[in-house]
């Protein structure tokens, strides 16, 4: 093992500053895209004013964000790998924020559904590349820092959409989301150097560690060479298995984002304002628990992080669609937050050790399919039976995460300790 993946040896110590200030540079990105996409949702509806959309038009204009982003998931993929994920996660900080002003500029359904599936191409594009980066980012640090840009993305979405909210009674979508456009190209401009430079830096130092002791792998962040991945059996369906996890997490976020506030009010006669806060206590819970992620995989190891993070959102959404009073299902609420926070990042960064920015792009596109077909089937089975019942979907899939999770995790450590042998070493080992 090179001195580069020693803790604290003379190679680590030089590397680290270059580190920390890519950390940050790409931290700061993950909260552009919270932010950017905030901005967006909190204008929808002034948008479909403005466009003179049925609720039926609306919704499918808004399947295009949806198709853009998965179409463009698994070629964003590819071009990290062929490119480096740092120069597609910049150029898709460009494209994201310029995106984002074209919506308010239509004024018929067909042209809002042409703009929204070049604002989801430029969503989903900037997800892969990201996430990528930040799977790098974590082999190159030895420390399960994943949650942390996750927590990013939430906490840039909660300022996105609180600001939205201030300014929505003000200003007409056009001036909000210019602004968000140069606010957004403004950031990737001052922070699009350090995450070049830095990731170049450390490609450099892993090429020299490679070249004076040569081994199957070497911690890099962002490059094309940065690993070979496998493409053996055993390793694709060890990432259709993290892409599951990834959906059954984003099956919930996305039923409780549309859901949530509807059962508070429809079934527990909470006040309006009481039921808006459903997905808040929600959101707030996921932001704290992703906060506190890197010391839970410290601690715990990833198989213990993500069964206990699926047995408690689990339990919390149970409490949230079966409990007799508002209150109590607020608080149900936060507790599966706090459940879901971690699995999502772990199941994304695990595919992305085992396959690349191709492992990555698959596990988030079944991530976003999964967030994109809960709503909809959880007001079919509302339909069918209530939307208490048919809530409890979410705590089932989210048992499934945990028990998923568990029942891998020995084929999982042995995929990993064969394509990357110091994996071991960040965090804790994924056997129990």
């Amino acid at each position: 093992m090179p001195l580069l993946n020693k803790p604290g040896s003379a190679a680590s110590r030089p590397a680290a500053p270059g580190l920390r200030r890519l950390r940050a540079a790409l931290t700061v990105f993950f909260a552009l895209d919270g932010f950017v996409f905030a901005g967006w949702v909190v204008r929808v509806p002034a948008i479909k004013e403005q466009t003179g959309a049925s609720a039926s038009e609306l919704g499918l204009a808004l399947l295009a964000v949806s198709a853009g982003a998965v179409v463009t998931m698994t070629l964003t993929g590819r071009l990290c790998e062929r490119y480096g994920s740092i120069p597609v996660t910049v150029a898709c900080g460009v494209l994201l924020p310029l995106s984002v002003a074209l919506p308010p500029l239509t004024r018929s359904v067909p042209a809002l559904g042409l703009v929204l599936l070049v604002f989801g191409a430029a969503y989903g594009g900037i997800s892969v590349a990201m996430n990528s980066a930040a799977v790098d980012l974590v082999s190159a640090l030895r420390r399960p820092v994943m949650p942390s840009f996750h927590a990013a993305f939430s906490l840039g979405g909660m300022l996105g959409s609180g600001l939205g909210g201030l300014v929505a009674g003000r200003l007409s979508p056009t001036p909000h989301l210019l602004g968000i456009t140069v606010a957004g190209l403004a950031i990737t401009a001052s922070t699009a150097p350090a995450l070049l430079r830095y990731g170049a830096a450390e490609r450099i130092r892993a090429h020299a560690a490679a070249q004076q002791q040569p081994q199957p792998r070497t911690a890099t962040t962002g490059s094309r060479s940065s690993r070979a991945p496998r493409r053996d059996r055993r390793t694709r369906a060890l990432v259709l298995v993290f892409g599951l996890i990834a959906l059954c997490t984003a099956y919930g976020e996305g039923a409780i984002a549309d859901w949530g506030p509807l059962h508070l009010e429809q079934d527990l006669h909470a006040h309006p304002g009481v039921a808006a806060a459903a997905y808040s206590c929600f959101a707030l819970a996921m932001t704290v628990g992703r906060l506190m992620g890197t010391t839970l995989l410290e601690r715990l190891g990833r198989t213990r992080t993500v069964t206990g993070g699926g047995t408690t959102a689990c339990a919390g959404m149970l409490l949230g669609a079966l409990a007799p009073s508002s209150g109590l299902a607020l608080a149900g609420f936060a507790v599966t937050g706090l459940g879901l926070a971690n699995i999502f990042p772990v199941a994304v960064e695990r595919a992305g050790a085992l396959a690349g920015p191709g492992g990555v792009a698959a596990a988030s596109t079944l991530g976003y399919g999964g967030m994109l077909v809960g709503p909809p089937l959880i007001g079919f089975m509302a339909d069918w039976y209530s939307l208490p019942t048919a809530l409890t979907s979410v705590a089932a899939l989210a048992g499934v995460s945990a028990c998923v999770g568990f029942a891998t995790r020995r084929t999982e450590h042995a995929a990993l300790t064969a394509h990357t042998p110091h994996t071991e070493d960040v965090g804790r080992t994924e056997t129990v």
